[in-house]
């Protein structure tokens, strides 16, 4: 019997692994998304109120961003308040 080699089933999954580098395609530029144009999600809205309130920011938070931008303004504000 041959032996059976044992491969990581994600390094050859084009979904996963375009490049064949390792490296995931899950986490895009949220300008690349597909949906970014779309209204922010409650989640995000909820998010985002929370940290504009932990950063004494309140003007950061604006409840017309869409998905794409909200995200944006939330990993802003994940960098400034340590989070």
């Amino acid at each position: 019997m041959a032996e059976q080699q044992s491969k990581d089933p994600h390094a050859e999954n084009p979904k996963i692994n375009p490049d064949g580098s390792g490296a995931s395609n899950q986490i895009k530029d949220p300008d690349d998304w597909v949906t970014g144009g779309e209204p922010m999600t409650g989640a995000q809205a909820s998010y985002l109120k929370t940290l504009t309130e932990q950063a004494h920011k309140p003007e950061a938070f604006d409840p017309e961003l869409d998905k794409a931008d909200a995200s944006k303004r939330i990993d802003e504000l994940k960098h400034e308040t340590g989070r």
